[in-house]
C-alpha cells in the first residue's frame, strides 16, 4: 500500500511541477515568491516519494 501511495504522490508531484512551470512561463503567475515556494514544495515531495519508492526513506519493516 505504501508503494502505491508513493507512486501516486510521485506522479502528482511531477504533474504539479509541469503545471506550475507552465503557469510561470506563460505569465499566469504574477507572485513569483509564491510560485517559487510552490515549485520547491513540489520538487521536495517528488524527491521524498522517490526515496520512499526506492527504499531509502522507509523503515526496516
Amino acid at each position: 500500500m505504501t508503494l502505491l501511495f508513493s507512486a501516486g504522490v510521485a506522479l502528482l508531484s511531477a504533474g504539479l511541477i509541469l503545471f506550475e512551470t507552465s503557469r510561470i512561463v506563460n505569465g499566469g503567475e504574477t507572485n513569483y515568491v509564491m510560485a517559487t515556494v510552490s515549485l520547491y514544495v513540489s520538487v521536495f515531495n517528488l524527491f521524498t516519494s522517490l526515496l520512499s519508492l526506492f527504499g531509502f526513506g522507509g523503515s526496516n519493516d
